[in-house]
């Protein structure tokens, strides 16, 4: 419970209760739990008192100090704390439903757990502070400075936070359904298993302040494309990956393991990344996804049609909707095509199967006759090649014209 003599002294008003502060600087004030709903208490000074569990709903704190104030598990529905100071205030659990932090200086400030619905933040200064799984639905941080703060599982549906600063930020499994985000700094933001269904997002400023502005519409690949203008390594990183990352798709029982662990040596050879794609059961809607993601990300795929029954399943992933991927199949000669392989000859960049007596003739025919006519396939189907064949097309029909 509060101490008597310090709630008395609050009573007698704010400007008692500040001057006892003054001649007392070493006393901590102690209100726990006191009833204080509705009371004007603008410009008081309540830097490192204990308000643990008080009621401050509805009562006016405009321009107060709270300073390292502790007002975990406070009530502080619609309490006005515009311009207010909470630096280093600890709010863990305290109910700030439709309470107004406009214009306040709450630097590192402990909200997490807090109840901040249909809150107004406008124009605060949140720097550093910690929101972890603060429920700030429908809150409104229009302008309001949000450096290094923490949002890890915090929820912020139909939340406005226009023109914010989030630079560095933290947001891993955030809740942004429906939050707007207009125009907002994303410098340096980390955001990891956020939720974005039906989030606003437009104008993302990429770039720090004392940079040129760069300006993208997704808060999920804001960090991925800053990272490709400023990181050589990582463009380094995506062109190798689209020039020799080879995908191995296939499924390779005990006894035909030498044919894969050949394959995989061979093109390490020949200076590729051969990534293995082993199913050893039908492909899933997700192994689907998983398949087609890979594909594009690669030079060509080698599909080994040999013992691999649900092989062309894994192959509707790809083929139909990706006349970038070159397929090259192989398939042991003692084997016949698998039925319906007609459906994937009549796209051009599947290749005629390879077929092999054994994975010895395979390996020794595999430069020429896998990667080689995969590479130049590859090329083929590349926007400039086809854009130079169909000018040297042009040319020549000019010419026998």
């Amino acid at each position: 419970m509060a101490n008597p003599e310090h709630l008395a002294k609050l009573k007698e008003g704010v400007a008692a209760w500040n001057a006892w502060r003054k001649k007392q600087p070493k006393v901590t004030p102690d209100l726990t739990r006191a009833e204080l709903a509705g009371r004007n208490l603008s410009g008081a000074d309540f830097s490192w008192a204990r308000l643990h569990d008080a009621n401050l709903s509805r009562a006016n704190l405009e321009r107060a100090s709270f300073w390292g104030t502790y007002l975990n598990r406070a009530i502080l529905r619609q309490a006005n704390f515009k311009q207010a100071s909470l630096d280093g205030a600890q709010l863990v659990q305290a109910d700030l439903t439709r309470a107004t932090l406009d214009q306040t200086y709450s630097f590192k400030a402990d909200f997490s757990l807090a109840t901040l619905k249909h809150a107004s933040l406008i124009e605060g200064d949140f720097r550093q502070a910690n929101f972890m799984f603060a429920d700030l639905t429908r809150a409104r941080l229009l302008r309001a400075n949000m450096k290094w703060a923490d949002f890890t599982s915090a929820k912020l549906p139909g939340a406005k936070l226009s023109d914010a600063i989030l630079e560095k930020a933290l947001l891993v499994d955030t809740n942004l359904r429906r939050t707007t985000l207009t125009a907002c700094h994303v410098y340096g933001i980390s955001a990891w298993g956020v939720h974005l269904e039906g989030a606003v997002q437009s104008n993302l400023i990429i770039t720090p302040e004392d940079q040129p502005t760069i300006q993208v519409d997704n808060l999920e690949v804001a960090q991925f494309i800053y990272l490709l203008l400023n990181n050589q390594k990582i463009r380094n990183v995506i062109d190798t990956i689209t020039s020799k990352v080879v995908l191995i798709l296939g499924r390779f029982t005990p006894e035909r393991k030498i044919v894969l662990e050949a394959i995989r040596d061979k093109l390490r050879k020949a200076d590729r990344l051969p990534v293995l794609f082993d199913f050893e059961t039908p492909a899933s809607q997700t192994k689907d996804e998983t398949i087609s993601t890979l594909a594009h990300m690669s030079r060509f795929v080698i599909a080994d049609l040999t013992d691999a029954k649900s092989i062309l399943q894994e192959l509707r992933s790809i083929v139909p909707n990706s006349p970038s991927v070159v397929v090259q199949p192989l398939l042991l000669a003692s084997q016949e095509e698998p039925g319906m392989w007609d459906f994937f000859q009549k796209f051009p960049w599947v290749l005629d199967p390879v077929q092999y007596k054994n994975p010895r003739a395979l390996i020794a025919r595999l430069n020429a006759k896998v990667i080689a006519p995969a590479e130049a396939k590859a090329r083929a189907l590349q926007p400039d090649s086809r854009c130079d064949l169909a000018r040297r097309k042009r040319s020549k029909n000019m010419k026998n014209a």
